[in-house]
């Protein structure tokens, strides 16, 4: 893996991750009518029994798990219960899934990192990725099947091609589909490179949507932002994608969404067993330890980010999305 010798671990971005929007402009991997597009799950099991009710729910619906499931999961037990599970679905990496093995710590934990997130965090995730990769090493044979999976896959949804990453359409962990990265520009170049109408993303860690129009007409970038973590300030609840030739079904709760090509393309709440979360997640990394420092605030009490700065041009804000300003206050 070749990386800039000048680049600091967390932040560099190894050659071998880039890939290049043309990539995606290829036959597509899967056909589905109902897709569920899951990134950012960070080892929370409550989460993915959540999904596992919300698919079964919906008959036929496929699932896609993005990259970035493991990551506060480095007991054996959670670390195989999680990986497991993703297996049973379609998956491609994502960077923690990437470095699990890696021979190496230059690239740390391969978040690619820009400028604005401080060296702070980016040491301690640094750090988290060296304790999990412990765990990864202790389960080696289940860590090659990770290190496998696909950086990216393409989907046809009815007649709309989609394109799934980890980052964006150019690397594993690119960041111009972060919330505070988008260039319209840019993002309209990579439509037309890959010649897809619909980018599904997460790796930033934060939600966002918006509709651009590319040469082959209106097409939509969102990014689900974490299924595992709570997405918007005051709120307790993960963020998935769901993009299907038919509407959300009312009990999903829709939060935003548009349509392109009679796709419906719409972010849902995934709402998990909060509580038990938590305090699984305090067995696991105390007070003090790098994951506390850097993500109970959060999973306590949401990100400081407001729920109105996810859906933006050409985005539709359904009167479900009320909930993302309601949540039951968890014990600090």
């Amino acid at each position: 893996m070749s990386i800039d010798a000048t680049a600091k671990p967390g932040r560099t971005c190894p050659l071998a991750y880039r890939y290049g929007a043309a990539a995606l402009d290829r036959v597509p991997d899967l056909l589905a009518d109902s897709l569920y597009v899951v990134g950012g799950m960070y080892g929370n099991p409550f989460a993915l029994d959540a999904l596992d009710r919300l698919l079964a729910r919906e008959p036929g619906a496929q699932a896609v798990f993005n990259g970035d499931f493991n990551w506060f999961d480095i007991d054996d037990t959670g670390f195989t219960r999680v990986n497991r599970a993703v297996l049973r679905h379609h998956a491609l990496r994502g960077n923690v899934e990437t470095e699990l093995l890696a021979d190496d710590a230059a690239a740390g934990c391969g978040c690619g990192y820009p400028d604005h997130v401080g060296d702070a965090d980016v040491a301690r995730s640094n750090a988290i990725m060296s304790v999990l990769a412990a765990t990864a090493r202790r389960q080696r044979e289940l860590s090659e099947s990770l290190a496998a999976l696909p950086m990216h896959l393409v989907a046809q949804v009815g007649d709309v091609r989609v394109g799934i990453v980890h980052g964006d359409a150019d690397s594993l962990a690119g960041w111009s589909f972060g919330e505070e990265s988008i260039d319209a520009a840019t993002v309209r170049a990579m439509f037309d490179a890959a010649r897809v109408r619909v980018f599904a993303s997460s790796h930033t860690c934060l939600p966002v949507a918006q509709v651009f129009d590319a040469a082959a007409g209106r097409s939509v970038l969102i990014n689900n932002g974490a299924a595992g973590m709570p997405n918007f300030a005051g709120t307790d609840f993960g963020v998935i994608t769901r993009i299907a030739v038919s509407p959300a079904p009312p009990w999903a709760g829709a939060l935003y969404g548009t349509r392109v090509d009679g796709i419906f393309i719409d972010a849902l709440p995934l709402h998990y067993d909060s509580a038990a979360w938590l305090k699984h997640f305090d067995h696991l990394w105390p007070a003090g330890s790098p994951a506390a420092l850097s993500y109970r605030r959060r999973i306590v009490a949401g990100p400081g980010y407001a729920f109105a700065r996810a859906p933006r041009a050409g985005i539709d804000v359904y009167p479900a999305s009320s909930a993302a300003s309601c949540r039951v206050p968890l014990a600090a």
